[in-house]
């Protein structure tokens, strides 16, 4: 399966929007879960061949000319008008995916699979909380959107500093903490300290924290130690690390997911 650029817009420094359509999404099924992602493959510069390409052909290549998969989280699926939005994540020149989006054209192509995804706000929880870092802020927004009318939401998000902010829509009643990085002495606990100084939300509280490994964990240690959501209504992953590129991370993951797991955390 694979989309054709239509169009791309800078929503930010460090975040790309880029609508998808044409034939090859014929087979595209309307996601089930807020945090849907999809496995995008960039191929690297001077790859001997094109999109769309057979996955069992490209395993026979060398690894340097094999294409790089990235999941990137799927902003809005337009089925009347069979187009895929993904907002990506830039870093300058690191990262094929946020390369890639920059320099897209329309006509473009680009192969994936899926969808799929872990998270959905849980329609009968009383309150909401959605943290993370630029990453995560399409999950975020698309979280925001998929809550029940009426209900509170609050979101905390860390960017670098107020040129990296974006607009959530949301049918609940949405407060939002911004968290800037800029000049930050620590910034693996920006996320937990702002997320500690939250009031205590009343009721049942379904929560998503994604972004950096360190900065998720810090969220994670918070929320559990404070008792401010059941782990089983607490989606928490990390993705990316910081001094990691892709690969490395990608390499060591599995395991940071098990320790974090495992963890045995006070309560207070």
């Amino acid at each position: 399966m694979y989309g054709e650029v239509i169009s791309t817009e800078t929503l930010t420094p460090h975040l790309m929007r880029v609508v998808l359509g044409g034939d090859g999404l014929a087979g595209f099924a309307a996601p089930d879960h807020a945090d849907a992602y999809v496995n995008c493959f960039f191929l690297p510069a001077g790859a001997p061949y094109g999109v769309p390409f057979e996955d069992a052909e490209v395993r026979e290549l060398p690894r340097e000319q094999r294409p790089f998969p990235r999941r990137i989280t799927v902003r809005t699926w337009d089925d009347a008008r069979r187009e895929l939005t993904l907002d990506i994540a830039v870093h300058g020149e690191e990262g094929y995916a946020g390369r890639w989006a920059v320099a897209a054209r329309p006509g473009d192509r680009l192969q994936m699979r899926g969808p799929a995804g872990g998270y959905r706000p849980h329609a009968d929880a009383d309150a909401y909380l959605f943290v993370g870092d630029e990453s995560a802020l399409p999950a975020i927004a698309a979280c925001t959107e998929a809550v029940p009318a009426g209900r509170p939401v609050r979101v905390v998000a860390e960017v670098h500093d107020a040129g990296e902010e974006i607009g959530l829509d949301c049918p609940g009643e949405l407060q939002v903490t911004w968290v800037h990085r800029a000049g930050a002495a620590d910034p693996d606990r920006l996320l937990a300290d702002a997320v500690a100084a939250l009031p205590r939300a009343e009721g049942v509280v379904s929560a998503f924290v994604h972004g950096e490994a360190a900065a998720t964990r810090a969220v994670r240690r918070v929320l559990l130690a404070g008792r401010l959501v059941d782990p089983d209504l607490l989606s928490c992953s990390p993705y990316w690390r910081t001094g990691h590129d892709d690969e490395q991370w990608r390499a060591v993951k599995g395991a940071w997911v098990r320790a974090v797991a495992a963890e045995t955390i006070p309560v207070s």
